[in-house]
């Protein structure tokens, strides 16, 4: 149904490409239906060069014709976004907000338009192998989530929840979740290094040996303890390591990380909704 409908992107910065190179590449979207808009016309004039869409730097002439509306914008700038469509959007129009903290309510009123998709991607999206929770207003229909599937694929996975709360958990465990695996790539780097690698070689290692335990853990189907018990011999190399691991209390580091994560999401959305209320007075 996407391939039908005329998509406006606004928001022309690393998500919103993201979005717009998934779409055009995929062929979900030929790029003659899709409109980008941006402030800044040099910006604009690049993502066409390289996408063939349409562009603008007027959200409400992109959004006017649009069956799908993406909202790529950063949270200090969705106050001046949402004037500048409000009441310009169609009817039965789907606005799919990527923008972090501002909940359901919050993007229906401020564009006083019902059928609102909320989500929380991860970066890897920018290369269509990111993960993206999301959650819908109750006047989204069926067929516009099929729609909004049809999207978020081209993206990577997607996982619907139909409680809101889920989305600040979902920042903490696969929003903020590349960070984690980064940092960790980098201790095990280092060490490789340390230990008299090249770091070259070193970045091979770790990062083929990520990559293919992620694989095997995918396609063997098994709970991750069974696949870890399965390479810890007895009084091992293994073994040992993971006794340290487990005494400098590495299990519990994560999972504190995580929570410090979730809570801190809570506590940026509570800021953005105080000035989003203020701002309406």
């Amino acid at each position: 149904m996407l391939e039908k409908m005329k998509v406006a992107v606004i928001g022309p910065g690393v998500m919103g490409e993201a979005i717009l190179s998934c779409l055009v590449n995929s062929h979900i979207c030929a790029p003659q239906n899709v409109t980008i808009s941006g402030p800044e016309a040099e910006r604009n004039q690049h993502l066409q060069d390289l996408y063939h869409v349409q562009i603008t730097t007027d959200n409400g002439q992109a959004v006017a014709n649009a069956d799908f509306i993406v909202l790529a914008v950063k949270p200090q700038r969705f106050n001046q976004v949402a004037r500048s469509i409000k009441g310009k959007l169609k009817p039965d129009a789907v606005v799919l907000s990527v923008i972090a903290g501002i909940k359901l309510e919050s993007l229906a009123k401020a564009l006083d338009h019902a059928n609102i998709v909320r989500t929380m991607p991860n970066t890897p999206v920018r290369i269509s192998k990111g993960i993206t929770v999301w959650t819908t207003t109750e006047s989204v229909t069926e067929a516009q989530k099929q729609s909004t599937i049809d999207l978020l694929t081209t993206l990577g996975e997607e996982v619907y929840v139909d409680d809101e709360s889920y989305l600040d958990m979902a920042t903490a465990v696969s929003g903020t979740g590349p960070a984690y695996v980064f940092l960790f790539m980098e201790a095990m780097i280092d060490a490789a290094v340390h230990l008299g690698f090249p770091r070259r070689i070193a970045e091979q290692l770790v990062s083929q040996t990520i990559l293919g335990s992620v694989e095997f853990y995918r396609l063997s189907k098994d709970h991750p303890a069974k696949l870890r018990n399965e390479v810890t011999s007895p009084g091992g190399t293994s073994a040992e390591a993971l006794y340290y691991l487990e005494k400098a209390g590495f299990r519990t580091a994560i999972s504190r990380a995580i929570l410090a994560a979730y809570e801190r999401s809570q506590e940026l959305g509570q800021g953005i909704q105080t000035k989003l209320d203020s701002s309406k007075e």
